[in-house]
C-alpha cells in the first residue's frame, strides 16, 4: 500500500516540473526575440558606419566583453577581499556582465556620430563643388559624380552610393531621399529638399545650393562655438563621474581593511551598486544639460 504522502509528492513534483518547463520556454522565447532585435539594430548600425562584418559578430563580441567583465571582476574581488561569499560574488559578476555587454553597441554609435559630424563638416565644400560644376555647364548628375570621384571620406563614399543608385535607374529625388534616410543628417535633409524643390519648381539650383552651403557653414560654426563653451561642463561631468571610483581606490590604498567590507558583505556590494548607478545617472544628466542642439 502506497504511503499517504506519495500522491501529494507526485503532484508537487509535477507542478514544479511543469512550472520549470514553462519558465524555460518563456526564457528561450524572450532570448530569441531579444537576439533578433539585437541583430537587426546591430546590422543597421554597421550599415551606418559601413563596416562589413556580420551582425552576429557584434553579438559575439558583446558576449566576450561580458565574459571578460565577469573574469576581471571576480579576480579583483578575490584580491581585494580575503573572504568573499557566493552571493556577493554572484552580484558583482552579474553587474559587471550587464555593464560590459552594451559596450560594442556604444562604440558603434560613437563611430556613427563621429562619421556624421565629419560628413556635415565636408558637406559645405561638396555643395560649393556642385554649384561650381553647374555654373560650368555640367548637369546635376555629372556634378554629383564629380563629388563622388573625390578622395574625401566619408563624403565621397556616400555620394558614390548615391550615383550608383541613379545609374541603376532610381530617380534623383528618390536616391536623395534614400541617402537622407540612411544618414539621418539634418544638414543633408535640407540639401535633399532644396534640390528636389528646385527641380520641381524650376528654380535656380546654383544660387539655392550656395545659400544652403552658407546656412550649413553657419550651423557648423555655431555648433563648434557651443561645443567650446560647454567644454568645461563636459569636463566637470567626467571629473564628478570618476571621483567616487578614484576615492575608492585611494581609500583602498590607505586603509584596505576599511574598504573590504564593501566587497565582502551583501550590504556593502548593494551600496556600491547603488552608488555606481547614481553616479552614472548624474554623469548622464550633466551631459544632457551641456548638450545643446543647434
Amino acid at each position: 500500500m502506497l504511503n499517504s504522502s506519495f500522491w501529494p509528492g507526485v503532484c508537487a513534483f509535477a507542478s514544479i516540473l511543469f512550472a520549470a518547463i514553462a519558465i524555460i520556454d518563456f526564457g528561450v522565447y524572450v532570448a530569441t526575440r531579444y537576439r533578433e532585435r539585437y541583430l537587426q539594430e546591430a546590422s543597421t548600425e554597421l550599415d551606418d558606419v559601413l563596416i562589413q562584418i556580420p551582425a552576429s559578430r557584434v553579438l559575439d563580441i558583446s558576449i566576450a566583453f561580458s565574459a571578460c567583465g565577469v573574469v576581471i571582476s571576480a579576480l579583483l574581488l578575490s584580491f581585494s577581499a580575503e573572504k568573499v561569499s557566493a552571493q556577493t560574488l554572484l552580484i558583482v559578476t552579474l553587474t559587471s556582465a550587464c555593464v560590459m555587454f552594451p559596450i560594442p553597441r556604444f562604440i558603434l554609435r560613437y563611430l556613427k556620430i563621429r562619421r556624421l559630424n565629419k560628413f556635415s563638416t565636408q558637406l559645405e565644400d561638396a555643395l560649393n563643388m556642385i554649384s561650381g560644376a553647374l555654373k560650368a555647364g555640367f548637369s546635376i548628375n555629372q556634378a554629383l559624380e564629380e563629388v563622388a570621384a573625390q578622395d574625401i571620406h566619408p563624403l565621397s563614399v556616400e555620394f558614390r552610393l548615391l550615383t550608383q543608385e541613379i545609374r541603376l535607374g532610381v530617380s534623383l529625388e528618390q536616391a536623395l531621399e534614400n541617402m537622407s534616410r540612411r544618414l539621418e543628417s539634418e544638414d543633408f535633409e535640407l540639401v535633399s529638399v532644396a534640390i528636389s524643390t528646385a527641380r520641381k519648381t524650376g528654380g535656380e539650383l546654383t544660387s539655392t545650393l550656395s545659400r544652403v552651403a552658407g546656412l550649413i557653414r553657419e550651423r557648423v560654426r555655431i555648433s563648434q562655438k557651443v561645443r567650446a563653451l560647454t567644454a568645461m561642463g563636459r569636463m566637470q561631468a567626467i571629473m564628478i563621474g570618476a571621483m567616487p571610483f578614484l576615492l575608492l581606490l585611494g581609500m583602498h590604498h590607505v586603509s584596505p581593511h576599511l574598504i573590504r567590507s564593501f566587497f565582502s558583505t551583501p550590504v556593502g556590494v548593494i551600496a556600491l551598486i547603488v552608488v555606481t548607478l547614481m553616479d552614472i545617472a548624474g554623469f548622464l544628466w550633466i551631459r544632457k544639460i551641456t548638450r545643446i542642439e543647434v
